[in-house]
């Protein structure tokens, strides 16, 4: 009796144990074919990886070179006649401003006190300021640089200090960027019309100050004459600036060529010597010789019967050791 109801139970665990097993074995196989997936998976992934690493090991591209590389004298920008025009009784030569670094910044400055004595006096102050950016992996190319520059110049001069009517304005036609600003400032009792012209050209930035006033009563220059010799100014600067850098290269193709001129002059010179001496000595010669012909002559003269003979002989010899020298 007791055996067929163990043999049930015994059946009984048996099914529940098979029916367990059957998630088990699904479970198992969910995660081989997850682990299927994410070996196709890893397979793709290095081969993502690896072109990562190129991307990275690309090298970053060569900063663009700067345009210029040197600036001119900046008391030598201006023309005789600009000065004349915009500070007549100016210095030509005029002050230049101190520089740590000439090669990258400088500076020059005029003014000019025209005193018309009782009728008071005008006043003009002019300064020409050069600045060069060189091209720079870390801060940028030369040209962005001076663009930040021609940026900050303009906004610095706008921001003058009891500067009234300010106005800003772009003008055409110099380098590559121009602005024209200008303010009255108001000193004692006098009013100066400031113009502030600053144009790039490449890696370099021009800034033109200029400035004038009537003093002791005398009339206020007009504004819309001094911008046109501000900008006048910054349009000479600028073409110095450009000049200063085409002039280098031409300048040392030039000295090459002066020195074959110079060795030609000498050469030239040299046979002109050669043959001013080979006639002298020619001439030197040819008087010798005739000296010596006189010689015998008188030797020929003065001589009688067999010592007359012996004198002409040593006369003959005397004149034939002369003619080789002729020759020469």
């Amino acid at each position: 009796m007791h055996r067929p109801a163990q043999r049930q139970r015994q059946r009984l665990s048996r099914i529940l144990i098979s029916a367990a097993a059957v998630p088990v074995i699904l479970v198992a196989s969910g995660c081989s074919s997850d682990s299927g997936s994410g070996s196709d998976g890893a397979k793709k992934e290095p081969g993502a990886k690896a072109s990562a690493p190129k991307k990275a090991g690309q090298e970053t591209p060569a900063v663009e070179e700067a345009a210029y590389g040197k600036l001119p004298e900046p008391c030598e920008v201006l023309s005789k006649k600009t000065l004349q025009d915009l500070v007549p009784e100016a210095e030509d030569k005029g002050k230049a401003g101190t520089s740590t670094d000439t090669a990258l910044r400088g500076s020059c400055s005029w003014d000019s006190l025209d005193n018309n004595g009782v009728d008071g006096s005008q006043f003009r102050w002019l300064r020409v300021s050069l600045m060069r950016f060189d091209s720079d992996a870390s801060l940028g190319s030369g040209a962005k640089r001076a663009q930040d520059n021609f940026a900050k110049q303009v906004a610095d001069a706008q921001a003058t200090k009891d500067a009234k009517g300010v106005k800003a304005e772009p003008v055409q036609g110099v380098g590559e960027q121009a602005t024209l600003v200008r303010y009255d400032l108001k000193k004692d009792k006098d009013t100066f019309k400031q113009q502030t012209f600053v144009t790039r050209v490449e890696n370099a930035v021009i800034t033109v100050d200029y400035n004038g006033a009537g003093l002791a009563g005398d009339k206020t220059p007009d504004a819309g004459d001094l911008s046109k010799d501000a900008q006048k100014a910054a349009k000479e600067a600028a073409a110095a600036v450009v000049s200063a850098n085409e002039g280098g290269g031409k300048a040392s193709s030039g000295s090459s060529e002066k020195p074959k001129a110079d060795d030609s002059k000498k050469t030239d010179d040299s046979k002109k010597a050669d043959d001013s001496k080979k006639a002298d000595d020619s001439k030197k010669g040819d008087a010798k010789s005739d000296t010596s012909k006189s010689d015998s002559a008188k030797a020929d003269d003065s001589s009688s019967g067999d010592s007359s003979s012996d004198d002409s002989s040593s006369g003959d010899s005397k004149s034939d050791s002369s003619k080789p020298k002729s020759k020469s």
